[in-house]
Order: C-alpha cells, then sequence, then structure tokens
C-alpha cells in the first residue's frame, strides 16, 4: 500500500495535526502529478516551469538574484536551470543595465511560445485534478483556505 504523510495519523492526535497532514498530503499528490506530466509531455522539470512562469510575468526580465529569491532556492540553482534554458534557446541572459556583474534574465520568443502552450496544460491539469470537488466546494475551501492565510499573515 502506498503511504503518504497522512498515514502517521492516529485518532488521539489534534483535529489541527490530521488537517496539517491531509493538506499536506494532497499537495504533495497534485505536485507529484504535475512533476510527472511535466516530464513526460513536455520533457522538463517543475523548476524549469517555474523559472519560464516567473519570465513570463516578467517580460522585462529579472537579475538572476530576484529570480532565486522568488524562486526559494540558491543562486546556483537558477543558474544551472538558466545555462539549460539558454543552451536550448528559451531564455537569454543581457547584461544588467545599472550593475555590470549581474545579468538580466528574460525569455526569447521560443521560450515564451514553449511557456504558454505549457502554461496552459498545466492549467487543464490543475482543473482535472480537482475535479473531486463542485464548484461550491471549492469556493468554500478557497475562502476557508483565505481566512487561514489572512490568520498566518498576523503571526
Amino acid at each position: 500500500m502506498n503511504q503518504d504523510l497522512e498515514s502517521r495519523v492516529v485518532d488521539t492526535d489534534h483535529q489541527a495535526l490530521k488537517l496539517w497532514l491531509r493538506m499536506l498530503a494532497c499537495t504533495t499528490k497534485v505536485e507529484g502529478q504535475i512533476r510527472n506530466r511535466l516530464r513526460t509531455e513536455f520533457g522538463t522539470t517543475l523548476p524549469r516551469f517555474d523559472l519560464l512562469a516567473q519570465l513570463e510575468r516578467n517580460p522585462e526580465g529579472l537579475a538572476m538574484r530576484e529570480l532565486s529569491q522568488r524562486l526559494m532556492v540558491t543562486g546556483g540553482n537558477v543558474t544551472g536551470i538558466t545555462d539549460q534554458l539558454e543552451a536550448e534557446g528559451l531564455v537569454l541572459r543581457e547584461a544588467h543595465p545599472s550593475d555590470r556583474r549581474s545579468y538580466t534574465v528574460k525569455l526569447t520568443p521560443a521560450g515564451r511560445k514553449l511557456f504558454r502552450k505549457m502554461a496552459a496544460t498545466h492549467e487543464q491539469w490543475v482543473i482535472e485534478l480537482l475535479e473531486g470537488w463542485s464548484a461550491d466546494e471549492k469556493a468554500q475551501v478557497y475562502g476557508l483556505l483565505a481566512g487561514l492565510k489572512q490568520h498566518l499573515g498576523t503571526i
């Protein structure tokens, strides 16, 4: 039997712990599906997809340091992914306008075209993966999580 994080729960555990582990288990399963589908259908990884998404949202480009912060990974990871994407013609590096020691990374037209195709497919995957809930249930969970997010912002 394939056990997930929630399999650790016992009846006497606090309800908050049970909820946390259920949310984490669901998130992990959705992310696993997305990772597998990106690899199978596009021959890419979630970190590469995420980097392209950041650049799509910022057509003027982003400094490597900014990409690292937004993706919450080390500069070395961003450099490695950027090297690969640049070699494939999907991104380009330009000297940063105000800091000659830094580079700005931008999508190429080919990178933008590929990302848009991946993003549209990704959206359909997410819709499919959350089909277990009705529209009303999704709206309810979305509202509940908004309240939790707001509470967490006060801590």
